[in-house]
C-alpha cells in the first residue's frame, strides 16, 4: 500500500519525472521489446530526452501553442508529450488508427504548430493531408530512417495529390536532430529548461484530446494541468491500498488515449517500471513479465476469463502470479468476468468517466465495490441525476468547454454549470452509480417499451464466438441484431453456414433467457464485412458507431422485418 499524501499536491505532469530524478536516475523506467528480449530505458535517459526536446520546442510553442503526436506507442512518444507540456505547450494526441482525413482534420482544427510522426504508413497519411497542414511549422520524425522520397513516389503512383519533396523537407526534422538542437540550447542558456517548466501554471491547458464520437466530427477537449492533476490525486486516494512505489506494470494501452497516457503518468508519479507491450502480445507477455499492475479495456480481461474458465490456478498462471492491481476501463465489463477474477483473489476495479472529466468520475474501491455498478463519485467530484436520469457532474477535474466550438460548449452544460454526460444512470441505496445507457441510444419499440440496447449488447462482450453485436428495433415490433463473428473461434466450433447460424442462435437464446420479453432479440443477420476503424464503423477505441452501422446495413435490417 502506498501513502498517497506526498503525491497529492497538484503539479504539471513533467514534474513527476524531474522532482524525483535525484533518487530514481539510475533505475529503469521503461523496458522496450527488443527481439526476444527487452531493452532498458533509465529515468535519467528518459529525462534527458524530455529536457532536450522541450528546449527544441521552446521557440515553437510560445503562448501555449499546440503540438500533435501521430504515432504508435514508443518511449519517445511520452518524451515528446512531456516535453510539449514542460515547454508550456498543449499536447494533442492523434490516434494511430486515424485516416489521413481524420488526422488532417485534428491537426488543423487544433492549430498545431508542431507534429510528431512515426512509421511509414502514418507519415504517408500526413503527406496525403498536406493541404490541411499549412499551420504546421515543424514535422518531427521519430524514425530518422524513414524514406520520405520513396513514400512520396508511392503515393504519386497511386494517383494521390502530394507536395514536392522540397516542400516537405523544409519542415522536416528528425528526432535525433531535434534533441541535438535542444542540447545546444541547453549549453547556451543554462537553466532555460527549469525556468520554462516552472513557469507553466496549473490553470493552463496541458493536453487537448479529441473525442472520437459516434457521429459528426470529433471535438477538441482542452484539459488544464489542474484538471488532470486533481483527477490523478483522486485515483491515488481511492486506489492506494492496491499499488506500491516501484511496481511493475505491463503497459499496452495506447498513449493517444487518456487511459494509456494516464497509466504512464501514474507510473511516473509512483516510480514504476513499465514493460511496453502491444494489443497482439499483451496476453503472451503477462506470464513473461509477471506484472504487479495491469490496466486494460474489457477485451483482455474477457479473453483471460475464457482461457481460465476451469481453473483459478490457470488464471494466476496466465497473469504471471504477481498481479495485485487490475483496472478495467473504456467500456463496461461483464459482471461474470469480474466475479471470475474475484473468486481467484483478484479484484478488477472498474469506474466510469468521459474525456471531458479528465477522465474519471467514479471508481469502485478495494474497501467499497459492487460488481453491478461503476463505483462511487471521486472525492473531488459531485454527481446528481437530472429529471430524465441523465448523470450530471461538476468539480475541479471538469473541462471548461470545447476548442473553437462555443455552441457545443454551451450545450455541454446545464444553465447552472453541471456537465451533461449524455449517460443515464441511477444510484443504489449505498451511493453506487449504475449506468443504464447512453441517453441518445435509448429507443422505444412499437409497443411503447423503452429499450437500452447497450444493456443487451454488454451480455455478449465476453462471448468467445461473437466479436460485435449491435441491437436494432427503434419503432419496430421486436428487436433484431447485426452480428460479427470471431472467425477463428467459430471455425473451430462450427463448419458451414447452417452450423454457424445455429451457434449464434444458441448464444442469443441464452441471453434472451435473461431478458424481459420486450428486450429479447427475435431475428439476427450475420455480417461478413469486417467492422473496422478504417471503414468508419468503429471509433478509435473500438466502440461501434451505432447510427452509422444501422444506416450502413439498413437493407439487411429491413429484411429482418419483412
Amino acid at each position: 500500500m502506498v501513502d498517497p499524501t506526498p503525491y497529492l499536491e497538484p503539479r504539471i505532469a513533467p514534474r513527476a519525472i524531474f522532482d524525483a530524478l535525484p533518487e530514481r536516475a539510475s533505475r529503469v523506467r521503461y523496458m522496450v521489446p527488443d527481439g526476444d528480449d527487452w531493452r532498458a530505458v533509465t529515468w535519467q535517459a528518459h529525462a534527458k530526452d524530455i529536457r532536450r526536446a522541450a528546449l527544441f520546442l521552446g521557440g515553437e510553442l510560445e503562448g501555449g501553442a499546440r503540438a500533435a503526436i501521430f504515432a504508435p506507442n514508443r518511449v519517445e512518444w511520452m518524451a515528446a508529450a512531456l516535453a510539449i507540456q514542460a515547454a508550456g505547450g498543449v499536447m494533442v494526441p492523434v490516434y494511430p488508427s486515424s485516416t489521413a482525413e481524420q488526422a488532417g482534420y485534428i491537426v488543423a482544427h487544433a492549430d498545431a504548430r508542431v507534429l510528431f510522426v512515426d512509421t511509414a504508413p502514418l507519415l504517408s497519411r500526413v503527406l496525403e493531408a498536406w493541404d490541411q497542414l499549412e499551420g504546421v511549422r515543424r514535422i518531427v520524425l521519430f524514425d530518422e530512417t524513414l524514406d520520405v522520397a520513396a513514400i512520396l513516389a508511392e503515393l504519386t503512383s497511386r494517383g494521390r495529390k502530394v507536395p514536392s519533396f522540397a516542400a516537405v523537407e523544409k519542415r522536416l526534422v528528425t528526432w535525433p536532430r531535434a534533441l541535438a538542437m535542444g542540447a545546444a540550447r541547453d549549453r547556451e542558456e543554462p537553466g532555460a529548461f527549469e525556468r520554462a517548466m516552472h513557469a507553466v501554471g496549473l490553470g493552463q491547458p496541458g493536453v487537448m484530446l479529441y473525442t472520437s464520437g459516434t457521429s459528426g466530427p470529433p471535438k477538441g477537449v482542452p484539459l488544464t494541468h489542474e484538471n488532470v492533476a486533481v483527477n490523478g490525486g483522486d485515483w491515488l486516494r481511492c486506489l492506494s491500498p492496491l499499488v506500491e512505489e516501484g511496481d511493475v506494470d505491463l503497459l499496452w494501452l495506447p498513449f493517444s488515449h487518456i487511459f494509456g497516457f494516464g497509466e504512464a503518468c501514474l507510473g511516473n508519479t509512483l516510480g514504476w517500471t513499465s514493460y511496453l507491450s502491444h494489443p497482439h502480445t499483451v496476453i503472451a507477455d503477462l506470464p513473461r513479465v509477471r506484472p504487479d499492475v495491469l490496466m486494460s479495456v474489457p477485451s483482455v480481461w474477457e479473453k483471460l476469463a475464457v482461457e481460465a474458465r476451469e481453473s483459478e490456478a490457470k488464471l494466476h498462471e496466465l497473469t504471471g502470479g504477481r498481479l495485485r492491481f487490475c483496472l478495467s476501463g473504456g467500456a463496461g465489463l461483464k459482471r461474470a468476468v469480474k466475479e471470475r477474477f474475484h473468486a481467484a483473489g483478484l479484484l478488477i476495479v472498474e469506474g466510469y468517466g468521459l474525456t471531458e472529466a479528465s477522465p474519471t468520475l467514479t471508481l469502485n474501491r478495494p474497501d467499497a465495490f459492487r460488481f453491478d455498478s461503476v463505483g462511487k463519485a471521486l472525492p473531488s467530484v459531485e454527481l446528481k441525476l437530472a429529471e430524465d436520469g441523465e448523470i450530471l457532474a461538476r468539480g475541479k477535474s471538469i473541462f471548461a468547454g470545447y476548442h473553437k466550438d462555443p455552441e457545443a460548449s454551451a450545450a455541454a452544460f446545464t444553465p447552472d454549470g453541471w456537465l451533461k454526460t449524455g449517460d443515464v444512470g441511477r444510484f443504489t441505496d449505498g451511493g453506487f452509480l449504475q449506468i443504464v445507457d447512453r441517453k441518445k441510444d435509448i429507443f422505444v419499440t412499437a409497443g411503447g417499451k423503452n429499450v437500452a440496447p447497450a444493456n443487451i449488447e454488454v451480455r455478449f462482450r465476453d462471448d468467445p464466438y461473437i466479436a460485435h453485436l449491435v441491437v436494432a428495433g427503434d419503432g419496430e415490433k421486436y428487436l433484431t441484431a447485426l452480428v460479427w463473428l470471431n472467425d477463428a473461434a467459430v471455425r473451430e466450433a462450427a463448419g458451414g453456414p447452417e452450423a454457424r447460424r445455429a451457434l449464434v442462435d444458441k448464444r442469443i437464446a441464452a441471453v434472451n433467457a435473461e431478458l424481459a420479453r420486450h428486450e429479447t432479440i427475435k431475428k439476427f443477420a450475420i455480417v461478413e464485412e469486417p467492422l473496422t476503424v478504417e471503414a468508419g464503423l468503429l471509433t478509435p477505441t473500438l466502440k461501434p458507431k451505432r447510427k452509422l452501422i444501422l444506416e450502413r446495413y439498413r437493407d439487411a435490417l429491413a429484411a429482418l422485418y419483412a
